[in-house]
């Protein structure tokens, strides 16, 4: 699998390029946002199969690397994006969610000192998944959830619904709430019954729960 990674810290990207390459992952490592477009527009062998990118890149140490995954993901649709962040900021969630297609992903950056969990999240997204950082989860939870009809999912179905946004199978949330599949499943169908999502051949309605979710 080949990753670009995008980090302006050495030490980090240095770190970062280690634990990718020792998991059998090829490694194109940048520093800045033109580099980084450039890495993740490049065409035939050298085209990227996942992306791993800090939201503040040079020059602007803003919010660079989020505007360039981004662009390049509407360049080239479903691009498998990782973004690494040092703060919980729901708009970067939701923007990478927008497109209801999977393929992303949203880690804070001291939970890389995982390494396991990170090599296992850059697999997800490259795969197709949806992996929210359970940090990034709780703390929107803690904002309240008066508004959309979030409100009128129950404590054991928002359980499930936030292991779903990191990522997570139904077997792997069963296992993680000791229940079985089929009451994760039963729990699954009430929350797409609620947030009003309807079957679809083409939409990933798990994601669409996920943006549900973080936009309430």
């Amino acid at each position: 699998m080949r990753v670009v990674l995008a980090e302006d810290l050495f030490l980090l990207r240095d770190g970062l390029t280690r634990t990718l390459e020792e998991h059998g992952c090829e490694v194109v490592a940048v520093d800045n946002g033109p580099s980084l477009l450039r890495a993740l527009l490049a065409e035939g062998d050298a085209a990227p199969d996942a992306a791993v990118v800090d939201v503040r890149l040079p020059p602007t140490f803003t919010d660079e690397g989020l505007r360039v995954a981004l662009q390049a993901r509407r360049r080239r649709p479903g691009l498998p994006v990782l973004v690494l962040s040092q703060y919980v900021e729901q708009l970067y969630a939701n923007e990478l969610l927008a497109g209801g297609e999977g393929a992303v992903g949203y880690l804070l950056k001291d939970r890389v000192t995982n390494t396991e969990q990170f090599v296992d999240a850059v697999r997800r997204v490259a795969a197709g998944g949806t992996v929210m950082d359970p940090q990034v989860i709780s703390r929107l939870l803690s904002r309240g959830d008066a508004r959309g009809t979030i409100g009128t999912l129950t404590r054991r179905e928002r359980d499930v619904l936030e292991l779903m946004a990191e990522g997570r199978s139904n077997a792997a949330i069963a296992g993680g709430l000791h229940i079985s599949e089929s009451a994760v499943a039963k729990h699954t169908a009430s929350v797409f019954d609620k947030l009003r999502i309807a079957p679809s051949a083409d939409a990933n309605r798990r994601v669409l729960a996920v943006l549900a979710y973080l936009k309430r």
